[in-house]
């Protein structure tokens, strides 16, 4: 039996490699934009002020910025779902030759995308929330106590585990198997800091910044699983 890319990091097959990794490869090219697209949207939205820490705060940035906030939530959680499909392809290109650090970090940046796409969702009740005029105190207790309800916790601590260190650790992988160029895996690695810094310093243009960095790795690692897929 041909041996499977997944196996041994490399393909056997052409022309049926190719059409199986087609999907994976174009999650690849398309997954980091949706959260260009949501960072992005946020950033602008928020250039004069204001957040969403806490249930008024969201309230008052919905009612002021309601076309944006919408952007951001459905290119979140289409990004979140294009995530899953894109780690498979990355996990596939790496191979054996950072496996076991290649598939924990998959997995987690997998997961937490998951629960990404659960935080993003929450923001569709955000807008029928700031939209619905009253009430606007009881409403912003609603969306305080939802992050805070303690079955609910572990959602956010998932996410924030495979947004940074799984990201970092997949950047790792990419970087130990040689499998993409060094500005590749560097662009993936960038993401996490860049987001600590642009919570630290309140500002998302940094996280802005580190979706780019991380679309264009995540890019030619697509560009490289399809080129894999092609070779006899």
């Amino acid at each position: 039996m041909t041996p499977h890319l997944l196996d041994r990091g490399e393909p056997a097959e052409t022309a049926p490699s190719r059409t199986r990794h087609l999907p994976l490869a174009l999650a690849l090219f398309t997954a980091p934009w949706g959260f260009v697209a949501a960072n992005g949207a946020y950033a602008w939205a928020t250039r004069a002020g204001g957040d969403d820490s806490t249930g008024a705060n969201t309230l008052a940035l919905v009612a002021a910025h309601p076309g944006l906030y919408r952007l951001s939530t459905v290119a979140a959680m289409l990004g979140s779902l294009l995530m899953v499909p894109a780690m498979l392809g990355a996990r596939r290109l790496i191979g054996d030759r950072s496996r076991r650090l290649g598939a924990l970090g998959a997995t987690l940046v997998a997961a937490g995308y998951m629960c990404y796409f659960a935080v993003a969702f929450a923001g569709i009740t955000d807008i029928v929330m700031a939209e619905g005029g009253g009430r606007a105190a009881d409403y912003a207790a609603v969306i305080d106590g939802t992050q805070s309800e303690p079955i609910g916790i572990w959602v956010f601590l998932l996410f924030a585990l495979g947004n940074l260190v799984g990201t970092l650790l997949l950047g790792l992988a990419l970087l130990r198997a040689r499998v993409v160029p060094l500005w590749a895996a560097a662009g993936v690695i960038a993401w996490p800091p860049l987001h600590v810094i642009g919570l630290v310093a309140g500002t998302e243009w940094f996280e802005v910044a580190g979706a780019i960095t991380q679309a264009a790795g995540l890019a030619v690692t697509g560009a490289r699983l399809l080129s894999a897929s092609g070779r006899p």
